[in-house]
């Protein structure tokens, strides 16, 4: 049998597959649960209500712009006056978007994790510009204890799904959380520093895989930015070149 036989007859396994998953698992909207035409998608009335963000925003911190300023490279006033630790962040969707959030607490809460996939593709996108420019991904960490109440790093599945979708590699072992913070829903922004502080480092044995690096940490929501600072100040302290944050939703403030 020749090598094109074998591949035709492997297609064509994978597309009677599919087609049987279909018939058991009809494709349906990741949000809403209404039908679609596939697996992994979204249907157009959630795609309308989820508020992507797009450009004009803030070249720094990636919040919109409420009018288009024809300036290109401009950025907020809350980048000026309280510039983050990393270089740049870029999100695809905003926090105050409800069908965003879902998805969102989906994956993180409610152990969705076939939501990785088609949300990483999307940061993929959102990012490019970061990821034009990455030597490594590195997702924000879970603590140890946090790993085993959870059972997984939403973190961890959105950068591997970005990995398969931009071919920058991936690593998830560099930057470890060593404190085990209590949770920063409620706190203000200086709590949430405090509690942040000195919870992140990078270990010894893999700071090679840093030092010299551009890279791109991931999260999956940026609210205060002290969780993404904090992990930025660690990679930094251990050499690297630059961090650039890429998260999937973000809260907008007034920009």
């Amino acid at each position: 049998m020749t090598r094109l036989v074998k591949e035709g007859l492997l297609r064509a396994l994978a597309r009677a597959g599919n087609a049987l998953l279909d018939l058991i698992y009809p494709p349906s909207c990741l949000v809403c649960r209404r039908a679609v035409a596939a697996h992994g998608a979204i249907c157009a009335e959630c795609w309308r209500d989820i508020a992507f963000i797009e450009r004009p925003y803030c070249e720094r911190l990636g919040t919109p712009f409420e009018r288009d300023l024809a300036q290109p490279g401009l950025i907020s006033l809350e980048a000026a006056a309280n510039p983050p630790a990393f270089g740049r962040a870029r999100a695809v969707a905003r926090y105050d978007s409800d069908k965003a959030r879902a998805l969102a607490h989906r994956l993180k809460y409610y152990d969705r994790l076939e939501l990785a996939e088609p949300m990483g593709r999307w940061m993929a996108r959102a990012g490019a510009e970061l990821l034009a420019d990455a030597d490594v991904i590195v997702p924000i960490p879970l603590h140890r204890l946090r790993i085993l109440a959870r059972r997984f790093n939403q973190s961890a599945a959105l950068a591997q799904a970005i990995a398969r979708e931009s071919a920058v590699p991936v690593e998830t072992l560099a930057l470890q959380r060593v404190k085990p913070t209590a949770p920063q829903v409620g706190l203000t922004r200086a709590q949430r520093a405090a509690n942040l502080s000195g919870a992140f480092r990078v270990d010894p044995e893999r700071a090679d895989g840093i030092h010299g690096r551009n890279v791109v940490l991931v999260d999956d929501v940026l609210t205060t930015g002290a969780t993404a600072n904090a992990a930025t100040r660690a990679l930094l302290k251990a050499g690297a070149a630059r961090v650039d944050l890429l998260v999937f939703a973000r809260a907008v403030t007034s920009a």
